[in-house]
């Protein structure tokens, strides 16, 4: 793997953001997945405004890609992003998010997301 040096204050601001226990979910969820706001909605208990804000800063940041599919967008990693790099070792300490995403599909509120 390829060593690169990451600016102080990208690293930085990266690492705020991921100071944020519902934007570490976020992000873990979209660890292996991509996801649309209404499964955020389901998994964190928290309101579409308030999911929508967190995303907005991870968006902006350019830590999280959209893709318009139908009437949903759906959120994916940036793995293109300078800093992905700590957020991939950030995310290989934490619990894996996985479970979550199954237990919605087990009660058919992934597939609402569906084109």
């Amino acid at each position: 793997m390829e060593k690169t040096i990451i600016e102080l204050e990208q690293a930085a601001q990266t690492l705020k953001l991921l100071g944020d226990k519902t934007r570490l979910t976020i992000l873990g969820l979209l660890k292996d997945n991509e996801c649309c706001v209404c499964e955020f909605v389901e998994v964190l208990q928290m309101s579409q405004p308030s999911i929508s804000q967190h995303l907005r800063k991870l968006r902006d940041a350019g830590l999280v890609k959209e893709q318009r599919k139908g009437q949903w967008i759906f959120y994916s990693l940036n793995t293109s992003h300078e800093t992905y790099p700590i957020i991939q070792q950030v995310l290989d300490q934490i619990p894996d998010q996985k479970e979550k995403l199954t237990a919605l599909e087990k009660a058919g509120l992934r597939i609402q997301c569906d084109m």
